[in-house]
């Protein structure tokens, strides 16, 4: 395969993302819409990863842009599935290749967390262990949350106070997230017993 510059991949995974784009979410500020969201079939994203990284297992589009009809800020959350965690070399060299940056400094050490550079479109990408309860825990909070819109107004009322109380303070704006998110986990939790659930297909 032939390899393609870094700059040519950010700017075709951008291009790639606002292509793909199944529905607009709506902003939390309110009054309006972004277009930072992209559909949750997204093929074509493995393209841009596949010049320089063959490591994936599954790529996922994962959070509040994934949710359609959901409030989100204009960032998108990507998530990589790979089978070892523990090559961080190989993931740091390859990810720089195609302009995301490891944060080492993140307290999160189930994944290895990666941010575009500064100036570029706010895209995050989560790297984590295959079949850990980390990685399940996203896909199936997605996968719920697609499936019952009746959680979406309680949730972005939560985001919206939270972002207006705490505009400066990432850290409380997250914690003030963690007692609904985990009502809303065990809710999907009994639903997945239900029906039976299961990852689907990868989005790339």
């Amino acid at each position: 395969m032939r390899r393609r510059s870094a700059a040519s991949m950010r700017l075709s995974a951008w291009r790639c993302l606002r292509f793909l784009c199944g529905w607009r979410t709506q902003s939390m500020r309110g009054g309006g819409a972004t277009e930072a969201a992209f559909a949750p079939t997204v093929r074509s994203v493995v393209s841009v990863f596949a010049g320089a990284w063959d490591h994936a297992l599954r790529i996922d589009h994962i959070g509040s842009t994934s949710i359609e009809g959901l409030a989100a800020k204009p960032i998108i959350d990507i998530q990589i599935s790979v089978a070892d965690l523990q090559l961080t070399e190989i993931l740091t060299e390859s990810m720089a290749t195609i302009g995301y940056v490891w944060r080492p400094a993140n307290a999160d050490l189930t994944k290895r967390y990666f941010r575009e550079r500064p100036g570029d479109e706010r895209i995050h990408i989560h790297v984590r262990q295959s079949g850990s309860w980390h990685e399940q825990w996203s896909l199936l909070f997605r996968d719920y949350m697609r499936s019952h819109a009746e959680e979406h107004a309680p949730y972005v009322e939560l985001k919206r106070a939270l972002a207006g109380r705490y505009r400066d303070n990432r850290a409380a704006y997250t914690e003030g997230k963690s007692d609904h998110l985990w009502r809303i986990i065990r809710r999907a939790d009994l639903w997945a017993s239900e029906v039976g659930w299961r990852p689907g297909t990868s989005d790339a």
